[in-house]
């Protein structure tokens, strides 16, 4: 289990009075939980607030090179982005796409810092309608342009004909129950939580909730080596590896593209991909896919997102 800070560690390491902890638990939503009427506050979430919610960063030592044919993407994985990138590179023998799985906070930082072209992500803002807009605007300087990957079908993966019987996110907490997860800073870690505090529950206190994978493929992998009953991820997992899937929502993962680079070749292209006929003819029925809003332009509303053409 990760190390626990007492009010007072807290407050030496935030370099604050004991007094203004408690008001940033209250008003700034510093990570805590109360065990027998004592605030404890896991190190590793006060870290990860921390670095959310810092808002002046220095300028990147380096700057991205001139486009020359080679395309970085990072950021959340995915089977179909890794299938569209493969298919990217078969099409344009000119060019070579290339993927780094940092999860959606890590491409969004990475963008930050001249690294990639593009930050794929599936960050769910606070009104549980809208995504990545949030985060974005916190994390960089300049808006980035943002263009839909996909739709797809999130949830928790779970053993072939369901033995256990999971219909909801609360049931992990049933005792002799163990799963597995994802990192800190990826949607789909986001995602869970935020159910799991929805449904009162614990996190900390889930046989298995800080065993930790990097791919939604090998929480499947976990499920299907019966080292786990479930974890949160994609259908699409679970129409590959032929497990079990309890739905949860539909969400929009989304293509995070610097503005400075937006009309580099390679980024066209891969855009362009987006509406071919190769690129459909990768999503088969029943793949937990929608490519209804796939290669348009996104931008944010209160209610709903608008698209472009």
């Amino acid at each position: 289990m990760e190390r626990l800070l007492s009010t007072k560690e807290v407050a030496q390491f935030l370099d604050v009075n004991e007094k203004m902890v408690y008001t940033l638990v209250a008003e700034k939503g510093l990570p805590a939980t109360k065990i027998t009427g004592k605030w404890l506050f896991p190190r590793h979430l006060v870290e990860q607030w921390v670095e959310t919610n810092t808002t002046n960063y220095p300028e990147a030592a380096t700057r991205l090179p001139p486009y020359q044919g080679l395309l970085v993407i990072t950021g959340s994985n995915d089977p179909l982005l890794d299938r569209t990138i493969f298919l990217f590179n078969t099409l344009h023998s000119n060019h070579v796409a290339v993927f780094g799985n940092l999860g959606s906070m890590g491409g969004l930082r990475a963008l930050r810092r001249n690294l990639c072209h593009m930050a794929s992500s599936h960050l769910l803002q606070d009104n549980e309608t809208e995504y990545n807009f949030d985060f974005a605007s916190k994390e960089l300087d300049v808006m980035p342009a943002v263009v839909n990957f996909c739709k797809r079908e999130q949830g928790m993966l779970v053993r072939k004909d369901n033995p256990k019987k999971l219909s909801a996110v609360a049931d992990l907490a049933r005792p002799g129950l163990r799963i597995i997860n994802r990192p800190l800073g990826t949607g789909t870690r986001l995602l869970l939580d935020g159910e799991l505090k929805k449904a009162g529950i614990n996190g900390e206190k889930i046989d298995g909730y800080h065993n930790e994978v990097h791919r939604h493929l090998d929480i499947g992998l976990e499920i299907l080596a019966g080292r786990a009953d479930a974890g949160p991820g994609i259908r699409a997992v679970a129409e590959i590896l032929d497990i079990g899937f309890v739905p949860l929502r539909w969400e929009r993962y989304d293509l995070m593209i610097s503005r400075e680079r937006f009309f580099d070749e390679g980024v066209q292209l891969f855009l362009g991909l987006l509406h071919e006929d190769a690129f459909r003819e990768l999503v088969t029925d029943n793949s937990g896919y929608d490519l209804e809003l796939s290669g348009k332009m996104i931008y944010p509303t209160s209610n709903s997102p608008k698209e472009d053409d």
